[in-house]
């Protein structure tokens, strides 16, 4: 008699999470194509109400997309040529491309070695650098809260308003983190989330939001999601841009936040079975208090190590990610603004060796413990 094959492991699993909310989904897109608002219809309202009361943040506005996000906060605070964004240069490359896409400048910081996140020490440095230069206005901070862990955020708020600069939470793979109990969405002057569907809140398709206590900054970023519009559709007071929630995407998200909470539990239940399964046999992530564990990703080595891990992992037919597989920096698009940035850039040691040691496993609110050990397993065999 054949054996039974295990059960297939996703990297992330969203036919599970389906199935929970299968009638509530059908009939929630049915009322979005029976009222025919697809734009801006009422369940993207509802959805920005909802948003903001898990955050406690003061108001949500839903966008199109993670990256829309982090431009139309960047339009609102009016940055671009002539000004220095600093950011982390080991992240994914909308946090990068939009000051571009603004004619600003990108300033890349190195990260640390355990939290991924900006090291702070360098973050300062290079501000100092580009102020000593005097060729571009340090105008912008964006932390990232690099596979959900918060990134240091009383930190840089202190460095922010030391400065003067605008501080911008990219928590992209984080909503749910919090900090001491205060969530991701409340720290610096605005966070932009995505819902990219493998987030920890996704729809199916594309999507974002921005967060923000400041009133005036929520009413802009309104305007600006909808070609700059004022009181009507056809007043046009600013250059905005097409960057509109899709109704459908809505109301797909109200129903998983049903879920929300308690995903974010498993994720962490999740995360803990990793920990005791794989301490010791490579470096796994710090199990803070308040990471959303958009994805959990451990370190190896080196790059001789990382390929025996995924070479294990192959043939246990287990899938993996590298997020990053090069530095930002290094990348062609990039290469030339950052050579420009500083004229004696420091190097960033840190961002370019990650890139040859990171690897991320299967997480999701669905795994099993025997999921992962099965993982750990396979881990083991290879190293």
């Amino acid at each position: 008699m054949n054996a039974i094959a295990p059960r297939p492991i996703g990297l992330f699993d969203m036919h599970a999470q389906q199935a929970q909310i299968r009638d509530k989904l059908r009939a929630r897109m049915d009322a979005v194509l029976e009222s025919g608002r697809f734009i801006n219809g009422p369940e993207v309202v509802e959805l920005e109400e909802r948003l903001a009361a898990f955050a406690g943040c003061g108001h949500a506005v839903g966008v199109s997309s993670g990256t829309d996000a982090l431009q139309i906060a960047m339009m609102a605070e009016g940055i671009g040529r002539g000004d220095a964004v600093f950011l982390p240069a080991f992240t994914y490359t909308a946090t990068a491309e939009v000051p571009l896409v603004l004619g600003a400048t990108p300033v890349f910081v190195d990260v640390d070695p355990i939290s991924f996140d900006l090291d702070l020490a360098d973050l300062q440095r290079r501000i100092a650098l580009v102020e000593a230069e005097g060729r571009l206005r340090p105008r912008a901070i964006v932390g990232v809260d690099l596979f959900g862990r918060p990134a240091d955020w009383p930190a840089l708020e202190a460095i922010a308003a030391q400065r003067g600069m605008f501080l911008l939470d990219d928590a992209a793979q984080a909503f749910g983190g919090d900090i001491g109990g205060k969530r991701l969405g409340c720290w610096g002057d605005a966070a932009a989330l995505s819902f990219y569907p493998t987030k920890t809140l996704g729809c199916y398709g594309d999507g974002g939001a921005l967060l923000t206590q400041d009133p005036e900054r929520a009413a802009l970023y309104r305007s600006l999601r909808t070609h700059g519009e004022g009181q009507g559709r056809y007043e046009v007071l600013r250059t905005g841009m097409n960057g509109r929630l899709d109704t459908l995407q809505a109301a797909i998200l109200l129903c998983k936040m049903d879920l929300f909470a308690e995903e974010l539990l498993a994720r962490a239940r999740v995360a803990g079975w990793y920990h005791a399964a794989l301490a010791g046999l490579v470096t796994v992530p710090e199990p803070v208090p308040g990471h959303a564990w958009g994805l959990y990703t451990i370190t190896l080595p080196d790059a001789d190590a990382r390929a025996r891990a995924q070479a294990a992992l192959k043939a246990a037919h287990i899938p993996f990610g590298v997020y990053y597989p090069k530095p930002l920096h290094h990348q062609p698009a990039y290469a030339s603004a950052h050579a420009e940035a500083l004229r004696d850039a420091p190097p960033l040691p840190v961002a370019e060796a990650l890139c040859h040691q990171v690897m991320s496993l299967p997480m999701h609110p669905y795994l099993s413990e025997g999921d992962v050990m099965r993982v750990a397993a396979a881990l083991k065999a290879g190293l």
